[in-house]
């Protein structure tokens, strides 16, 4: 019995010290300010717990660990580049960042950090080269000013090539507004690319071979801005809305139903947004102080999904 007891005992201190632990484990950072940031637009999350986070006016890019809150100005770009967009593409080691109103896109070594290619796909100011999503075999760049999608190709080895324009039809190609197609996602099989129209307040279905798009019926979506697709559902950012939006998609992408509206006091016009495990990762821009924006900071926002 006093060996039972001992035991026991023995037992019920280890579960206390567990306790103990797991309750004075630091919770993940909500919020990670970006430091010494003028402004802010684009976010991608990538290995582990890694994120990058862009500086919309100088082109700079920022490295962070989404569990600790650490975070360094990791890319330090050219004059003269801006960020917009980003996407990690870990398969073949590379970074993609819109280039908005200079109407470029550039690729970095996620390893280094060192310039692969830059792009200069439209002309300023009738080029506004919004967001980026990458698929199996290519980079895929929105323009919000001109009916275009440029197409960017990924070779096996991770090389990347010349790029060509795909013109948009059907109502996706509407340029109804300052900001026209903005955010941009694609089904796993990269066979379909589905737009965010920020002037149309929804989101559109593109064939990426014929440039054909159609209405995702029931997506109301006022200040539509970043979207993020994964399993049959969309993630989209209402940056004057202070929210995202999720939605379940049908399974032919022709019609969608909202699930929630996630909201969270930290958002300060939220413009594009990735996923960590069960995770949201959002990016202030402060677009409610001005433009280019008066704040002071600006930060990266997690939430759960």
């Amino acid at each position: 019995m006093k060996s039972l007891a001992r035991a026991l005992t023995a037992a019920a201190i280890l579960a206390l010290a567990g306790a103990t632990t797991a309750a004075a484990a630091p919770p993940f950072p909500h919020t990670i300010t970006l430091p010494g940031a003028t402004s802010a637009e684009g976010v991608a999350t990538g290995a582990g717990a890694t994120f990058y986070a862009g500086e919309l006016f100088t082109g700079d890019i920022f490295r962070g660990n989404l569990r600790t809150g650490a975070v360094t100005r990791w890319i330090d770009a050219p004059a003269g580049r801006i960020a917009l967009g980003l996407k990690a593409d870990l398969e073949h080691g590379l970074l993609f960042v819109a280039g908005g109103f200079a109407g470029q896109g550039y690729v970095y070594d996620l390893a280094t950090g060192a310039d692969v290619a830059q792009y200069q796909f439209g002309t300023p100011p009738g080029s506004i080269i919004n967001d980026v999503i990458v698929t199996r075999d290519a980079a895929w760049f929105t323009d919000s000013a001109a009916p275009n999608l440029y197409r960017v190709p990924i070779a096996a080895d991770g090389s990347v090539g010349a790029f060509t324009t795909l013109t948009v039809s059907g109502p996706a190609a509407h340029l109804s507004g300052a900001f026209n197609m903005n955010g941009i996602a694609a089904t796993p099989d990269g066979s379909t690319l589905i737009v965010a129209h920020t002037a149309d307040k929804t989101v559109y279905t593109v064939n990426p071979s014929t440039g054909a798009s159609a209405a995702i019926a029931g997506a109301d979506l006022p200040n539509v801005d970043g979207i993020l697709l994964e399993a049959g559902r969309l993630w989209a950012v209402q940056n004057g809305s202070n929210q995202i939006a999720e939605l379940q998609l049908s399974p032919d992408l022709s019609s969608a139903a909202l699930v929630k509206v996630i909201g969270d006091s930290a958002f300060q016009t939220p413009t594009t947004v990735a996923r960590w495990g069960n995770r949201l990762v959002a990016v202030n821009a402060k677009f409610d102080t001005g433009f280019p924006p008066a704040a002071t900071s600006f930060e990266v926002v997690v939430v759960r999904r």
